[in-house]
């Protein structure tokens, strides 16, 4: 049977389909997007722009999690497929934030997060969540890589100041993680973790990301006080300048001990910053 991954395009599966395909799993990729060049490739969306399916050996979802279970319990899914999402450690990390929106969407991710455990459990079939940290590695992050792209259009890098623990997991890892998950038993019914294999301050990320990009920027550091004025001056900016002193990491033991899988360091390249690399 067939694993259907959901989210095809996303950052994991540019490296989760090369990564099936050697294990010699047959793949059914989704994205909203067509592929041509791929005879594997169908369009679809969650919740409700879902394709008519065949039977399914697993379900990769890397799309919004809130979607997947509303469209389980609608799909009478053929037997009984290994359900596998990527959720957030933003469900734990922006739970006290001081930004409403972001304590909104704390909620909404663990609330998604139980959701599917109870779908799937009440259809008996098993299940596995991962929480990454910041996700990085090909190119397509909405954090990092946009960083690195405009300075090197600009010739200038900021630096803010940041005392939080950071760390950063690469995409493949991640998908390196969700083969291991589904060919292990022990990695079923559980909510994994995921972070990078190490961790630094957030002002350490942004020092290590500038010497990555390939070329020359002048390095422009942002003292505490202009973060503070900017914090106080934007409500958009409090909740991100806020994090900056906030460890966002992970707790990777369960993750080693049960699925061997252990994140490599965080030394990007200047292709890390490249769309597709």
């Amino acid at each position: 049977m067939r694993i259907l991954v959901i989210g095809a395009t996303s950052q994991i599966g540019h490296f989760l389909l090369p990564r099936l395909a050697a294990a010699g799993e047959d793949v059914l990729a989704l994205s909203r997007q067509p592929h041509d060049s791929h005879p594997d490739w169908i369009v679809g969306h969650l919740p409700g722009g879902m394709p008519s399916l065949p039977p399914l050996k697993a379900v990769v979802c890397l799309g919004p999690l809130n979607g997947l279970s509303p469209w389980l319990a609608l799909t009478r899914l053929p037997g009984t497929p290994h359900i596998v999402a990527t959720s957030s450690m933003s469900a734990e990390t922006k739970r006290d934030s001081t930004d409403p929106a972001e304590r909104e969407l704390s909620r909404i991710l663990r609330d998604a997060e139980t959701e599917l455990s109870t779908t799937c459990a009440s259809r008996g079939m098993p299940w596995t969540i991962f929480r990454p940290t910041l996700v990085y590695g090909a190119g397509l992050d909405k954090s990092l890589t946009p960083m690195v792209q405009n300075a090197l259009r600009r010739r200038v890098f900021p630096l803010p100041a940041g005392r939080g623990q950071r760390q950063p997991v690469h995409a493949d890892d991640i998908a390196a993680a969700i083969v291991a998950a589904l060919t292990r038993p022990a990695g079923r019914n559980q909510t994994f973790s995921i972070g990078g294999g190490e961790r630094f301050s957030a002002a350490e990320m942004f020092r290590r990301a500038r010497r990555s990009a390939g070329s020359a920027t002048l390095p422009l550091p942002v003292p505490r006080f202009i973060l503070n004025v900017a914090s106080a001056v934007s409500p958009a900016m409090r909740g991100p300048i806020h994090r900056l002193d906030s460890d966002l990491i992970a707790d990777n033991r369960a993750l080693e001990a049960t699925l061997d899988i252990h994140p490599r360091a965080f030394s990007p390249q200047p292709e890390t910053w490249q769309a597709g690399s």
